[in-house]
């Protein structure tokens, strides 16, 4: 069975939450392998700027090449996320400018 336009995006959506967080704490963040002390505050990890950036890129990346599904004729059951709704995909696609600003930013 296919996969509807709904479900890939869904499959995106950690790729969004990591965005935003890196955004947000930086070297701080969780997926940027930051921790957090005993008293629970968020303490920078130890990976570069350029370690991070590569995650960053390659979840941009994956949501990409999701923004891109679409089926290249009638019998493809391809879910058309490229011509679906734009606001099905509002967090996505900000994610990935997000994505990109943060990497131009911190290069």
């Amino acid at each position: 069975m296919a996969q509807t336009v709904t479900e890939c995006l869904a499959s995106g959506t950690d790729s969004v939450n990591l965005i935003s967080d890196v955004n947000t704490n930086g070297k701080k963040s969780g997926y940027a392998g930051g921790t957090t002390d005993k008293d629970g505050n968020a303490v920078a990890g130890t990976w570069t700027q350029a370690e991070i950036n590569a995650v960053v890129q390659r979840n941009v990346d994956h949501l990409e090449i999701i923004l891109e599904y679409a089926p290249v004729d009638s019998d493809d059951d391809t879910p058309d996320v490229k011509g679906a709704a734009s606001s099905k995909k509002t967090t996505h696609v900000a994610a990935v400018t997000t994505g990109k600003k943060y990497i131009t930013d911190n290069s």
